[in-house]
């Protein structure tokens, strides 16, 4: 597998344990519900996205039958996408206790995140526009008969 892949793979599992973690701890202690945005945050964007993301980069370029579009690009996306999520996190985290840096974590954090999002769509996109064959052709492609 690629570094990539396998780099958003491990990233959805340690954000899977983090989340289920937490939502262990708010489950112990209700006074905890407080980091319900944290938890939610690290299940969907941590595990859920991330999973789907290191699947999907995986298994694109073999659908297509072509290379990445920017494997590079890939793997800033593994990186913005785990420093977004961690700085996202820290803000809903800090916004829970009323910090006044929250604002400043919950901004970069949302838009890291976003940023990687679009460059995961991007990259996808521009993979799938370099298919050697478009599916559409594939049912006009003639086939041999044995009769």
């Amino acid at each position: 597998m690629d570094p990539y892949v396998t780099r958003f793979l491990r990233s959805s599992l340690i954000w899977l344990a983090l989340g289920v973690t937490l939502g262990a701890a708010m489950a112990i202690r209700p006074v905890w519900q407080i980091y319900r945005p944290v938890h939610l945050h690290m299940l969907l964007l941590g595990f859920v996205f991330m999973m789907i993301a290191g699947v999907a980069y995986h298994v694109f370029p073999r659908f297509a039958a072509t290379p990445l579009h920017a494997p590079r690009l890939a793997l800033a996306h593994v990186y913005i996408a785990n420093i977004g999520l961690a700085l996202l996190a820290t803000g809903f985290a800090l916004r829970a206790r009323a910090a006044p840096a929250a604002p400043v974590f919950l901004a970069i954090g949302g838009i890291g995140s976003a940023v990687g999002a679009y460059a995961f769509v991007w990259n996808l996109w521009r993979t799938l526009d370099r298919a050697a064959l478009p599916f559409s052709q594939l049912a006009r492609t003639p086939t041999r008969s044995t009769g």
